[in-house]
Formats: structure tokens, sequence, C-alpha cells
């Protein structure tokens, strides 16, 4: 199932496919009929797509059924193809989404308690800074301006620059790295030789923290367990960070304030009510699900999901906003209601791998999204005509042109 592209590029697969702000229509017929269907991937074997969120949560949830891996050398000898489309880093060192237990595990053991809330916390004041310096500039640029360019991306990456203690001096040549190495526009040979970049600077990161550990994540992973990591495995960490955590928290911004603009009361709870912030974070989180599926598992036995075989050795892929929208889930879960009760939405995953950066982009999220909406109450879009960055396994917006 692949509709055509008007972009020259290969056609788009129905694990991707989107439609405004949720699946694509055909997407969710999927789910209301069969609920798990045998689909085409880009990397060459079929997948098994599910889209009920009850079958999403069991398979993400069953990590001894399904493992990352792409052929029977996987089930068996541990052989995996030269280039693999589940590294988003480029390294797979470090890379925990493309790693199994055990290695997985003691990475995942080691990294959890620096993402607790009560470790973000630590960083919430300096973002609360970071939020005011884009509002700041965007009041000095004055309307019309392009939201995505001027404020969500910015922020994610100035977050990460001090999560990860990249240096003052250092932080617009990195922004300026990471919006060229995030932009899927860009010939691959170009996001290549970006990658290779971004890799070279975290090792010099990692080389300077071995020898003075400062207070930021690779300093504080030093300190506590120097022995336990290797340069790979924290080079590796730093740039997963940079990638699965700037772009889905800023595409996340982007769109989530279009959807907010789209239904004016629910974008009035967020600005004039702080206490429904959270929640409204999570409905956004659900109803948005900007994450379109991630990378497909492997099945080490037979397993059924919902009167479906799924053979050992089969792939087996996900649909995240499809399972975000389920009427399993909640009800009327095609409306957008930030005042609902929060639901057990697969936004950030389950299982395993859970997102692990979910309490930073959760704080990211509920500081910037009120802020914007409190220094803009006039808040509006001055281009009806939405680019939606689609054909892409991290869903959002090309630009959001606005007014105040």
């Amino acid at each position: 199932m692949t509709q055509p592209s008007t972009t020259g590029r290969e056609p788009t697969p129905i694990s991707t496919r989107r439609s405004g702000f949720g699946p694509a229509p055909e997407v969710a017929a999927v789910r209301a009929a069969e609920g798990i269907v045998r689909v085409p991937t880009p990397f060459g074997p079929p997948a098994w797509l599910l889209t009920r969120h009850a079958d999403v949560r069991r398979m993400l949830g069953d990590a001894d059924s399904f493992i990352n891996g792409w052929g029977p050398a996987d089930l068996d000898a541990g052989q995996r193809p030269a280039r693999d489309p589940r590294q988003l880093s480029g390294h797979r060192s470090g890379n925990i989404l493309s790693l199994d237990p055990p290695d997985h595990t003691r990475l995942r053991r080691l990294l959890t308690p620096e993402f607790t809330v009560r470790r973000m916390r630590r960083l919430q004041p300096r973002i609360a800074e970071i939020v005011d310096e884009h509002l700041d500039a965007l009041e000095r640029h004055g309307p019309p301006a392009d939201l995505v360019a001027e404020y969500a991306l910015p922020i994610p990456s100035l977050v990460i620059c001090e999560l990860l203690g990249v240096p003052t001096t250092d932080r617009a040549e990195f922004q300026e790295r990471t919006r060229r190495q995030l932009d899927t526009t860009a010939p691959e040979a170009d996001r290549i030789e970006l990658s290779k970049e971004s890799i070279a600077y975290m090792t010099g990161l990692v080389d300077r923290a071995r020898e003075r550990p400062g207070e930021d994540l690779i300093g504080m992973l030093i300190r506590d367990h120097a022995d336990a990591l290797s340069n790979a495995e924290l080079i590796g960490i730093a740039n997963l960070l940079l990638v699965a955590g700037h772009e889905t928290t800023s595409n996340m911004l982007g769109l989530g304030t279009l959807a907010l603009l789209r239904h004016p009361e629910q974008l009035a709870i967020v600005r004039d009510d702080p206490a429904a912030v959270p929640g409204a974070v999570e409905e956004l989180m659900r109803w948005l699900s900007v994450v379109n599926g991630g990378s497909p598992r492997m099945a080490v036995r037979d397993v059924e999901l919902d009167g479906v075989t799924i053979r050992r050795g089969d792939l087996v892929n996900v649909n995240l906003p499809a399972a975000n929208r389920d009427a399993g889930l909640l009800e009327q879960p095609e409306r957008f209601d930030v005042t609902r009760s929060a639901a057990p939405h697969v936004g950030f995953g389950h299982g395993i791998h859970h997102c692990l950066g979910a309490p930073l982009a959760r704080m990211e999220m509920r500081i910037a999204f009120p802020a914007l909406l409190q220094r803009f109450p006039g808040l509006h879009v001055v281009d009806e005509e939405i680019a939606y960055a689609a054909d892409q396994a991290i869903y959002g917006l090309q630009h959001l042109n606005v007014g105040w």
C-alpha cells in the first residue's frame, strides 16, 4: 500500500502517510477494518502494520518476542546490513533505539537517572530564559515571521546545547549544522557529510569532558560511570539525543501551535490556565503524534495478534497516529480536547524503548506553548496554505508564517 509521490521521490509507504493533523484516511480505514495488514517497506522486505492501540502497546511492550532486526541472519548470527535505516544518529554505539537487551538494558539503566523529572527541573530556569530570548527576538523581528524557523527549531537546539554542555562559542555553528543535518530535502551526500561532522564534533566534546567533566549530561555520565561507558557509546548517546531530542520537540512546537490556533477555545485554556497546561501537552502528543512509527521490529517467535499470526522472522511496524486516535483508547478520539483526562497514549512510544527524553520534551512544551500565547495574544496564521513536512519519520511543518 503506497501512494504516488508528487515530489519525484519513492511512493510514500502507508506506515508514514499523514493527512493534516492526523493519520491519512486510508490508514484509519485499515484500523477500522482489518487492523493489521501486510505492507511494503522502503528497505526491502514487507512488514505487518499495526494500527490499533491495544495491538501497538502489546507489540512494543513485548521485547522478548520482537527485536531490532531485518532478516534471518539477525535471528541466528546477529549480523546486520551495512546500511541500517534505524540508525538515526549514524552511530550504532550508544544508540539505544537500535539495541536490544542486554546491551539496551545496561545503557538504559545508566542513562535513566539523568532523565528523571527531578534532574530535568534543573534545566527549567534556563529553558524559560531560552524561550523568553526567542520571544524577544520574535518581537524585534516583527510580523510576519516564520514561527518554525524563529521559535520552534532553535529552542530545542539550544536546550540540547545546555544538556550536552556545548560551549557558548560553538552554539551558533552547532545550531546551523543541526539545522542542515535535519533538513530532509538536502542531498543525501550532504547529509552524510554533515553526520560525519556532527560525530567529529561530539568526539571532541566527549574528549574534553573526559579531561574535565562539567555539570552537563556527558560530564555527569563520565563522573558516575567512567569505566562503564566507552567513548564510542558516549558519542552515540550525544548524537542520538541531538537528532531524536531536537526534531521531535521542534515539530511538536510548530504543529502544536497550529493546532491550537485552529481551536481558539482550546488555545485560550492553554494561555490562561496554568493548571491545564500539563494535560494539554499530553492531548497534543496524542492528537498530533509527530512520530509516525519508528523502526520495524522482527518477531523471534510466532505470535498471534488480533487473530493474525505473525511468523518468526516477520517484520512488524506500527502507526502511532492511528493508534492514538483509536476508539479502543478513549471516547471521541478524533476530537481535540485539552481538558480531557490524560489517556495512555503512545506518542512517546511504549515498553523498553519508551522515549527516554520524555520528561525534557514535556518541560519544553509546558514552558514554550503558554509563553508564546501570552506574549502574543493576537497570534494568527498569515499564510493559510500550510506546508506540512510529509514523507518523513517525524511529522511537522516546513514553515508557519504568523502575525500578532
